[in-house]
């Protein structure tokens, strides 16, 4: 299957993409990854968008259609992609549809995951991990059974990401909602667009996109 996966950063979309990767063996396309990939790997694309993020500039669509063009190309047909950062406007929208149906491709399905803003920023604010293994602990979710000692290695050094303020994941919410804006009522008006409450537990998250997905195809 090909989804999109939408959700503000600290929604839960990074974890339930990595486990839909491993438990469905699908592939994670996210274009800030594939972006700073083809930077460090110097190619003649990559060159060009190292100038242009140097540059402070949007890098075009057809630079990330080219990037998502190549990346389904390397998969296998069978491979499940996951669409992550991408399409956030009504002419990537288009462009995905042209990119999969070149390849006798599909979308399946878009899953937001849906927050509660205040909630959210209490669960960001609060956040840290163990500076040696990077076990993540919560001020109030979820501290270590001994205070001030990672569970996982024993190390009493532990660090916070400086963006994990409420400043900062307020104004991330606030270009979330713009970039995802013009993109929601395509896929509703398509019967594609599915809501879950990213703010559940994980474990509630996940049966949720399961129940979505359906159950995992059996191999041959």
């Amino acid at each position: 299957m090909n989804i999109i996966l939408l959700g503000p950063p600290g929604a839960g979309k990074g974890t339930q993409a990595a486990r839909l990767v491993n438990e469905r063996g699908m592939a994670q396309l996210s274009t800030g990854d594939m972006l700073r990939a083809a930077r460090d790997a110097g190619t003649p694309m990559g060159l060009k968008v190292s100038a242009i993020m140097k540059a402070g500039e949007l890098v075009s669509d057809e630079i990330v259609d080219g990037l998502i063009g190549d990346k389904l190309d390397s998969m296998p047909v069978a491979q499940g992609a996951i669409f992550d950062g991408y399409p956030r406007t009504a002419a990537q929208a288009v462009s995905l549809d042209d990119l999969l149906a070149a390849r006798a491709r599909k979308l399946d399905a878009v899953i937001e995951l849906a927050v509660d803003e205040d909630a959210l920023v209490d669960r960001i604010t609060g956040r840290y991990t163990c500076a040696k293994c990077g076990a993540g602990y919560h001020d109030r979710y979820k501290l270590p059974k001994v205070s001030d000692v990672c569970d996982v290695c024993g190390s009493t050094e532990f660090s916070r990401r400086p963006d994990d303020n409420a400043e900062t994941v307020r104004t991330r919410m606030a270009e979330y909602r713009a970039k995802t804006a013009p993109i929601l009522p395509i896929y509703e008006a398509r019967g594609l667009l599915r809501k879950i409450d990213g703010m559940a537990d994980i474990g509630i998250v996940s049966a949720a996109i399961e129940a979505i997905l359906g159950p995992i195809p059996a191999k041959n």
